[in-house]
């Protein structure tokens, strides 16, 4: 008896996903460290100065965490209420967090009491920030005021009340040490100025502001709202340069890498998107559990953290890059050691031994062997291979089918049995590369169970399905053959005009030269 071959399953390419220099940098991460916070973690902002601490607001804490710490190193719980949007001074000494009670903290990193209190704002204060000379700080809260705040003496500088809904975020200048920038609910960005007292510039988002940026060069500033990130040219009066619509929900956050080539924004649907700021087209995309609300970025980009709204904190670290130096490795065999002997023909003498290959079979395989056809076509009929493998089910049908056997493999089933049946035909039977084998088994499933349509309501859905799949498929079909008739008629006119003007441009040279003749 001769040995068993195994079904061939037919192998289609595949179009893989497009892999490119932002894919395998950004894959560099490694499995992500889950911390639990107290609530949903508001704020995380990294220290601009080694060893790139990272400050995490949520609930009513402040913690400090080392870069590969999974335990806080400092915590600042001196609030009342709720703390938000703790931020590092540039030179990374100082801390600033607003609370719910509307008071400003000032922290020095090392310490545990406020330095400072500043008090003014009726209402939660959500941002706080440092201007770029380091002494000066300021705010904005829900009772819709911005306001400007001096370290040294603890006092009010300016308030500005020119928003009217709650202010959520802002950004500071690094070019010019008077310039900072507030995001409202209102739907408008505003640009001010220390030295004046009103805004001088404001820009219509279009949906209540979460998060605003501004590039370290001053000249752009992208903004987050609703769904939309949009970026703004500064230099140009807030002239919109391209809107980017890529979340399914509110985006939440917004972040560089350390070269400014890479922008990072967060969403309530669960992904953190990065564009390239020169085309301004997704080049990567995270995927988290729940929604985001934070998001940072270490300054050598070694470390990406994001805060979500049910108080984990998930970070990642990259990847060490392998070194050859330290590294030795254990010297390997010549090339020669392996082709050895690979060129030698045998004598006459010699007998040769050859070792048999074992073959392992998978499950609808030793069930066609044992011609088990029920069973076999049973076994391709498990989800996971129906998902992930159709090819094989396919494949396995086709085997079946030319054996013979496939109407007693269909006949005899139960009501779960056949929905399961009809839901793979009815959603693969459009595809070409499979339509050959399940029309044919469509066609066997029809007349099989033709005498008990309408007993089950379930397997009648089934059927119902299963016809307006292939009916829409007819359609389009014919939408195709009138295409492909127009573009037929289209090419053949093309050529017929093409072989006139070919003959005329002989007939016009060979008058030319008899004319020419005559002359002379």
């Amino acid at each position: 008896m001769a040995a068993y071959k195994p079904v061939v399953v037919q192998a289609c390419p595949k179009l893989g996903e497009r892999i490119t220099q932002d894919t395998l940098y950004w894959r560099g991460y490694k499995t992500p460290v889950q911390i639990k916070e107290f609530g949903a973690v508001n704020k995380i902002d990294f220290s601009p100065v080694p060893p790139y601490n990272y400050a995490v607001t949520a609930s009513s804490r402040i913690h400090i965490y080392g870069r590969y710490s999974q335990e806080p190193i400092k915590t600042f719980s001196r609030f009342r209420d709720a703390a938000y949007c703790a931020t590092y001074r540039d030179d990374g000494r100082l801390l600033a967090a607003g609370s719910e009670d509307g008071s400003i903290c000032l922290f020095d990193v090392s310490g545990k009491a406020p330095l400072r209190q500043f008090e003014g704002h009726t209402k939660p204060v959500h941002l706080v920030g440092f201007l770029s000379d380091k002494y000066r700080i300021f705010s904005g809260g829900d009772d819709y005021s911005s306001k400007l705040w001096d370290i040294p003496s603890a006092t009010e500088i300016i308030s500005y009340s020119e928003h009217t809904d709650y202010v959520r975020c802002g950004c500071a200048s690094k070019v010019n040490a008077d310039v900072f920038i507030t995001g409202s609910y209102d739907h408008t960005v505003k640009l001010f100025d220390a030295r004046t007292k009103s805004s001088v510039m404001t820009i219509e988002h279009g949906h209540p502001v979460e998060s605003v940026l501004l590039f370290p060069s001053g000249g752009l500033l992208v903004s987050a709202g609703g769904r939309y990130v949009k970026v703004w040219d500064v230099l140009k009066g807030g002239q919109l340069l391209v809107s980017l619509k890529n979340h399914h929900k509110t985006v939440t956050c917004l972040c560089l890498n350390s070269s400014g080539q890479r922008l990072l924004s967060g969403s309530l649907d669960r992904h953190v998107k990065i564009y390239s700021t020169t085309s301004y087209k997704v080049v990567h995309s995270f995927n988290y559990a729940t929604s985001i609300l934070s998001l940072a970025l270490s300054p050598e980009d070694e470390t990406i953290v994001v805060g979500m709204t049910n108080g984990v904190l998930n970070v990642k670290h990259r990847k060490p890059e392998e070194k050859n130096e330290n590294s030795q490795k254990k010297r390997q065999p010549a090339y020669r050691t392996y082709v050895k002997g690979r060129s030698y023909m045998p004598k006459q003498e010699d007998f040769c031994v050859s070792k048999p290959v074992k073959r392992v079979l998978r499950k609808y395989d030793k069930l066609l062997r044992s011609f088990q056809s029920s069973k076999a076509l049973d076994a391709v009929l498990e989800p996971p291979i129906m998902l992930h493998t159709p090819e094989v089910t396919v494949a396995v049908m086709q085997e079946l089918h030319r054996r013979g056997t496939l109407r007693s493999a269909l006949a005899g089933r139960d009501e779960k049995q056949v929905n399961l049946l009809l839901t793979f035909v009815a959603r693969r039977v459009i595809e070409p590369r499979f339509t050959p084998v399940l029309v044919i088994v469509a066609d066997m499933i029809t007349d099989i169970y033709q005498p008990v349509v309408g007993q089950s309501a379930i397997v009648d859905k089934q059927f119902l399905k299963l016809q307006q799949a292939i009916g829409k498929e007819i359609d389009y079909q014919e939408e195709l053959l009138e295409v492909l008739g127009m573009m037929d008629t289209l090419f053949a006119t093309f050529t017929k005009k093409r072989d006139m003007c070919l003959e005329e441009n002989k007939s016009n040279g060979v008058t030319e030269i008899i004319e020419t003749n005559r002359n002379y």
